[in-house]
C-alpha cells in the first residue's frame, strides 16, 4: 500500500500545550521504518500549515482559539481531501482537533466515489461536543459532531461537502461522557461501545459487529487513534488520561482486527504529548500499533529493553 503521512502539529484544541510535537515524536519513533519493513511505500508529505486566523465571536465565551481551530480544520479538510485521492493517509497530530478536518477531508472523497464513509472512534471521549455545549471550551472536544453535521457550526467552521452519517461512527473505549454529549449521541444515532461493554463482551465480538456492518455497505474506513483510548499506565504521554483504558493486548488485537478486514482506508493518530512521555515509550507503543493495523503480526513484533 501506499501510505502518506502528514504533520499536523495542532495544540490550540487541547488545554495543555506540547500536542504540536507529536508528529516530530512519531517520526522519531521510526514509523516511516517501520512501515517501509513491511513493504509498504511511504511518502512523508510534511507539515500541514494553515491560513491566517480571522476573527470570529461566539457567545459561548469559554471557547478557547476559535480562529485558530477553524483555520486549521480548513486546511487540514483540503490536505486530507487531496492525499485520499490514492493510497492510505495516516494523519499524524496534534490534538484531536485534527479530526474535524481528516474526517470532513475523506468524507468528502468518499462522497466522491460513492462509498458512505464510517469512522471508528477509539476514544476515552466522543468528542461530541457542539459550540454551544462545551464547558470546557477546548475545541478538540467538538471534532466528531463537527464531521457528523451536528447544528452550531454554521458560520463558524467550514461548510461541510458530506457530513457523516452518525449511523456510520462506532465510538469505542468510551470511559469520560458528559451529560450532553451522551444525549446528543444517543439522539444522533452513534454506535457507543464503552469500557464496560468491552468488558463485557471483548473488543473482538463488537469490532468484528462493526467491521461487517462496514463491508455489507461497501463502506470506507476511517480510524480515529486517540492516545487515551489506551490505559494511562503504559500510555502516559496525553494530557486527557482516564484511568482504565484499553490493554496493550486488546489495542493490538483491534489493530490486527482492522487490518484482516481490509476496510481501513485512513488513519488518524492524536492527542500524543512528548512532553509528558517516558523516555518516548507511547510514541514507540503508537508506531508499534500502527505497524499492527499496516500488517506486522503478533509473532513479528519486536523485543525491545526500555
Amino acid at each position: 500500500m501506499h501510505c502518506k503521512i502528514l504533520g499536523i502539529p495542532v495544540q490550540d484544541g487541547a488545554g495543555r500545550m506540547g500536542c504540536e510535537m507529536g508528529p516530530s515524536a512519531l517520526r522519531t519513533a521510526g514509523l516511516v521504518a517501520a512501515l517501509t519493513d513491511l513493504g509498504h511505500e511511504v511518502s512523508d508529505l510534511g507539515t500541514v500549515t494553515p491560513a491566517p486566523p480571522q476573527p470570529l465571536i461566539h457567545d459561548n465565551t469559554a471557547l478557547r482559539a476559535l480562529p485558530e481551530i477553524v483555520a486549521w480544520t480548513t486546511a487540514i479538510a483540503e490536505a486530507a481531501y487531496m492525499a485520499s485521492g490514492e493510497g492510505m493517509p495516516i494523519f499524524l497530530g496534534g490534538d484531536h482537533s485534527i479530526s474535524a478536518g481528516s474526517v470532513s477531508g475523506v468524507a468528502r472523497r468518499a462522497a466522491e466515489m460513492g462509498r458512505p464513509l464510517f469512522v471508528l472512534w477509539l476514544d476515552a471521549h466522543p468528542d461530541f461536543h457542539t459550540l454551544e455545549t462545551t464547558a470546557s471550551g477546548n475545541l478538540h472536544g467538538v471534532s466528531l459532531a463537527y464531521a457528523c453535521g451536528q447544528k452550531g457550526f454554521e458560520g463558524y467552521f467550514p461548510k461541510l461537502a458530506a457530513p457523516v452519517d452518525p449511523r456510520h461512527v462506532c465510538t469505542f473505549g468510551l470511559r469520560s461522557v458528559d451529560p450532553a454529549e451522551r444525549q446528543a449521541l444517543a439522539a444522533a444515532g452513534v454506535t457507543v461501545h464503552d469500557m464496560r461493554a468491552i468488558d463485557e463482551h471483548g473488543v473482538a465480538s463488537l469490532l468484528r459487529t462493526f467491521l461487517e456492518r462496514v463491508a455489507a455497505a461497501n463502506g470506507l474506513l476511517h480510524v480515529s487513534l486517540d492516545v487515551d483510548f489506551l490505559d494511562p499506565s503504559f500510555a502516559p504521554a496525553v494530557g486527557t488520561t482516564v484511568p482504565g483504558g484499553a490493554t496493550f493486548r486488546e489495542a493490538h488485537l483491534a489493530m490486527e482486527m482492522l487490518h484482516d478486514s481490509g476496510l481501513v482506508s485512513s488513519l488518524d493518530v492524536v492527542e500524543l504529548n512528548p512532553f509528558l512521555d517516558e523516555r518516548g515509550r507511547t510514541a514507540t507503543l503508537l508506531v508499534d500499533l500502527t505497524a499492527s493495523l499496516m500488517g506486522r503480526r503478533i509473532m513479528d513484533r519486536p523485543t525491545r529493553s526500555h
